[in-house]
């Protein structure tokens, strides 16, 4: 895996071992020379795994929109920044340019932004790997909706599989190395097939 879009807050979290964790990603990264793609904040999460990957020598790409250069704080010391026009610009910009997608603790944005790529991913509109970094349980809530979604029969489990998840960050990069996208073609296939009716049985 060369390059790696981080999805995370702009918002640093009510507790240090949220900052904590973003320092680390960024350092292994850097470590692992992986590209890192953040939405080009220089604030929150975002800044802290930013700044310390640029400390440990990696790179940093950060696309933001212009409405947002001064609310989120444009980082002017990444390795690269893109100013791009729209919200939709930044996730397909990250998108195409990533190998991969690792959301660590946010809020809407970060949420959206994870949802949407692992959405593509369920689709085989890319088969890219989609990981949660779960620090200090942040994402147990979201993890717990995706089983409901499963046992209500909304998600299929191939698909719930799809959310790669550890509370570090070193395994979890082991996952994403790892990670083999499901077939489209064979859940399509079965989708295809009529309900069978309990009368039937």
């Amino acid at each position: 895996m060369k390059c790696l879009a981080v999805f995370c807050g702009s918002n640093p979290g009510r507790r240090p071992v949220y900052l904590k964790a973003a320092r680390q990603v960024g350092a292994v990264l850097a470590r692992r020379s992986v590209r890192i793609v953040t939405g080009g904040g220089r604030i929150g999460m975002m800044g802290a795994v930013a700044d310390a990957a640029l400390a440990a020598g990696g790179e940093v790409v950060g696309i933001i929109p212009k409405h947002l250069v001064e609310w989120e704080v444009a980082h002017g010391g990444l390795t690269e920044l893109r100013v791009v026009e729209t919200m939709h610009q930044r996730k397909a910009m990250m998108a195409e340019m990533s190998d991969g997608f690792l959301a660590l603790p946010g809020g809407y944005g970060t949420f959206e932004e994870f949802c949407e790529v692992l959405t593509w991913s369920q689709l085989g509109l890319h088969p890219k790997p989609c990981a949660l970094l779960n620090v200090a349980g942040f994402y147990d809530p979201l993890t717990q909706l995706f089983d409901h979604a499963v046992l209500e029969g909304f998600v299929r489990q191939e698909h719930r599989a799809l959310v790669l998840q550890s509370e570090l960050i070193e395994p979890l990069l082991d996952q994403l190395e790892a990670f083999r996208p499901v077939s489209v073609a064979k859940w399509r296939e079965e989708y295809r097939r009529p309900p069978q009716s309990p009368m039937s049985e």
